[in-house]
């Protein structure tokens, strides 16, 4: 089983509008809702691809009836919490001025409703998957992902680690099976810049001594790094296409990863598929589909290697 958690999921509001003018009456040209959140689109992307997995989190309101439903007429699996008060938040997402966007709060989760989190997460088995991914509420313990992960120590459940700075570093050393930083965010982290592919191969060594498993590093144009536990590195430049969509592209690189891993536990296999997933999804307006997905993965398979 694969389980990925959203704790702040969202109505994403996707809009066009052409001679956007502050000030004055502007009219979209395009509209697109989805629910987002960086767990739901593994999930999503997973489903693509053909692998079952369960989405958690917490909603409220109408909005949060409507994530469910969204969610789920994709076909991917959901276990929501239910919150008792306030609403799951809207983002806006003004597609033609790229990187606008106005992000919602989101409702007050109580340590009653992250008590029935964890209740849930119990249930996870030997070898079963957990995806924890992007920022913590205000609302939650701003060490959440390490509550989780002592929880679940001694269990054997692999966890993947989809975050930033402290959040981050603080987990390392609960040995997560994969986390995945872009060589700004691992830059970030040693307080240098990271710009070529071979640079940051010392710096998920790095991370891999504080307790990592696997580091999956994602570089935009220039492609990505994978330093593995069984100390080989893969490297690949980025495949050609036009950006789309960066939204939701370091998602669907995990996913692509922990489906290929799955497939045959077999590291190049998984980095492949993990470059080719997160591409694929940029190029596209939506998510990747299997076929897109596929369609990269035999060109990105041919210039793969192992540094």
């Amino acid at each position: 089983m694969i389980e990925t958690v959203t704790f702040n999921p969202s109505l994403d509001y996707i809009v066009s509008v052409e001679d956007f003018r502050p000030g004055r009456t502007n009219r979209t040209s395009s509209e697109l809702i989805l629910p987002g959140g960086k767990g739901i689109n593994v999930s999503t992307v997973l489903k693509n691809l053909g692998i079952e997995s369960m989405a958690l989190g917490f909603i409220a309101g109408f909005t949060g009836q409507e994530i469910v439903r969204r969610v789920e007429d994709m076909g991917v699996q959901s276990d929501f919490i239910t919150l008792k008060e306030g609403m799951s938040r809207i983002n806006l997402k003004l597609k033609s001025i790229d990187g606008t966007e106005i992000n919602g709060c989101g409702p007050a989760i109580s340590e009653e409703a992250v008590e029935e989190l964890m209740n849930k997460l119990d249930l996870l088995e030997t070898n079963d998957f957990l995806v924890l991914a992007g920022s913590i509420p205000g609302s939650m313990p701003q060490d959440m992902y390490q509550r989780i992960m002592e929880r679940l120590q001694g269990r054997n459940v692999r966890i993947v680690v989809d975050a930033t700075k402290d959040l981050l570093l603080k987990v390392l050393n609960y040995h997560p099976f994969l986390v995945k930083p872009n060589h700004h965010e691992l830059g970030e982290l040693f307080g240098v810049e990271l710009s070529a592919r071979e640079e940051v191969i010392p710096y998920g060594r790095k991370l891999q001594k504080l307790g990592a498993s696997n580091v999956l590093v994602s570089m935009a144009g220039e492609g990505a790094v994978l330093i593995a536990e069984d100390g080989k590195v893969y490297a690949a430049p980025a495949p050609k296409g036009t950006l789309r969509n960066g939204v939701g592209a370091g998602d669907s690189m995990v996913a692509g990863f922990l489906a290929g891993w799955i497939e045959r536990e077999d590291y190049r296999h998984a980095f492949c598929k993990g470059i080719a997933a997160g591409s694929a999804s940029a190029f596209s307006e939506m998510l990747a589909t299997k076929q897109e997905i596929e369609a990269i993965y035999h060109q990105v398979k041919s210039y793969c290697f192992e540094g």
